[in-house]
């Protein structure tokens, strides 16, 4: 096909420049019905492609025309045979692949690191996860892939799971054996999931991880905005047919995406794609010699680590995406929330995410050697003011254990609650999720135990000042628990 065209983006342009007159939504009409500050500052061309699923510009649920093409040509792209566009982001996208290989009281075979959307979706379909456990790292205090062993137990002790889902990359952008993984599971005749939300990129250049598709994945919920230069809320679902149904993933993604789909995002998408297999290797070059001239950099500041190539080699740690700069901050004794507001306040800089240990910074084709230098100055700042002071005491990582799993999700999120204090509710069965978003992945889930290491952890990540989140009480003073009822005298 010919990537250099851009069918759903031009057909929108064509469109707006006809200027027909409008009597159908959005009511705001080009803009003319709209508060014209926001009016203003949006801009005339945007307002003009904000348009709706009318016959000259296809429809995303029955694709037949321009939408068709971009995800041809996207499905090609990606090495896909079929590729759906997603304006529900990732988590659509994940939600999509995990009900259209699950159903009630099936089990499916997942990380416990794994994104909330993930768990959600496992609770709508009423599947029974099987977790594998992450291999933790123990100096970051950060959890990484699953392994290959851990995969083959799981299969082996759990023989009528339908699927496994397995993350590649992870947020942080380390990967497991994604091809090794997925020969294996292709060897119980049942499909291969991947949750690519942070992997976009890495499908156009050598030197970094191997994609979902070019390990032979079967289905990959993929993040284009993340680090694909598509608009916020866009993203890819991409599907190799044969374990899995593409008739089965076309209604089920259309079962959860809204009908008042936004043109823009899908332009955006269309768009991205174009500029990816033409220019993604020469952009990609750019980021890895910025990404790696600042971890050179910032691994030359006292008290400071960005980690590199050193982490890998082992089962879990079998590749990274070195554009990921994972900067441990606890040397200069600090977290990395502390660290996160003092570059805001300081040098107008945002992260991508903190924990207690850790600062996440990503580096993309929208840096320069001035945005990361920047980046540099301003730790190498901070860290001379932190170890400046004679009370500087290194943190010490506390990795909490991951609590056991007592009911299924389903049956946890509809069972009969009550409230009880966090610092009292141990040996309880959780009823709604905990986690610190970002990156969103749960401390515990709905059907798991809570035990006080679970607590003093959620604890310590409040005080901290970490955006802990998830239960219905935002004070988190109070959480959900399975209601205990005494037997009947």
């Amino acid at each position: 096909m010919d990537q250099t065209k851009t069918p759903l983006f031009t057909g929108l342009v064509e469109h707006a420049r006809r200027n027909p007159i409008q009597f159908h939504i959005p009511g705001h009409k080009k803009g003319s019905g709209m508060y014209p500050e926001f009016r203003e500052f949006i801009g005339q061309n945007a307002l003009s492609i904000d348009l709706i699923n009318i016959a000259p510009l296809d429809d995303l649920h029955h694709p037949k025309k321009i939408i068709k093409e971009a995800q041809d040509l996207a499905a090609e792209a990606f090495g896909a045979d079929y590729t759906f566009f997603s304006i529900q982001g990732t988590s659509g996208a994940i939600m999509t692949m995990i009900m259209s290989v699950v159903g009630p009281g099936e089990k499916i075979i997942v990380p416990r690191n794994v994104h909330k959307s993930i768990l959600s979706a496992v609770i709508f379909a009423g599947a029974i996860p099987v977790f594998v456990h992450p291999v933790m790292d123990p100096n970051l205090g950060l959890a990484h892939g699953i392994t290959t062993d851990s995969v083959r137990n799981a299969l082996k002790q759990h023989p009528t799971a339908k699927a496994v889902l397995v993350i590649n990359p992870t947020y942080f952008g380390v990967s497991a054996n994604l091809k090794e993984i997925v020969d294996v599971v292709h060897e119980h005749g049942i499909p291969v999931l991947v949750d690519e939300a942070h992997g976009v990129h890495i499908h156009f250049h050598d030197d970094l991880p191997m994609s979902a598709m070019q390990a032979g994945a079967d289905m990959a919920a993929t993040s284009v905005h993340k680090l694909g230069g598509s608009m916020t809320q866009s993203s890819v679902l991409n599907v190799r047919e044969g374990l899995v149904s593409a008739n089965r993933v076309k209604s089920v993604i259309s079962m959860l995406t809204t009908t008042s789909t936004s043109y823009i995002l899908l332009a955006s998408l269309d768009t991205a794609r174009k500029q990816l297999v033409l220019h993604g290797k020469e952009m990609m070059d750019h980021v890895l010699e910025l990404a790696n001239h600042t971890r050179s950099e910032i691994n030359s500041i006292p008290g400071l680590y960005c980690v590199g190539e050193e982490i890998l080699g082992s089962a879990a740690t079998y590749d990274m995406d070195p554009s990921k700069l994972i900067i441990q901050v606890r040397g200069i004794g600090l977290t990395g929330h502390q660290v996160e507001v003092w570059l805001r306040e300081k040098y107008n800089i945002e992260v991508e995410l903190s924990d207690l240990y850790n600062i996440l910074c990503i580096v993309t084709p929208g840096d320069s050697i001035l945005t990361v230098t920047t980046l540099v100055q301003a730790l190498r700042e901070l860290a001379r003011i932190q170890l400046g002071k004679e009370s500087i005491k290194p943190l010490t990582v506390h990795l909490p254990k991951i609590p056991d799993l007592a009911l299924s999700p389903r049956e946890a999120f509809y069972a009969e609650t009550e409230l009880v204090p966090l610092r009292e509710a141990a040996g309880h069965i959780m009823a709604e999720f905990i986690m610190v978003y970002p990156p969103g992945i749960p401390i515990v889930l709905p059907g798991e135990m809570l035990t006080q290491d679970n607590i003093d952890y959620i604890i310590e990540n409040l005080e901290a000042g970490l955006p802990v989140q998830g239960p219905e009480d935002e004070s988190i003073e109070m959480i959900k628990v399975i209601k205990r009822n005494p037997a009947i005298r």
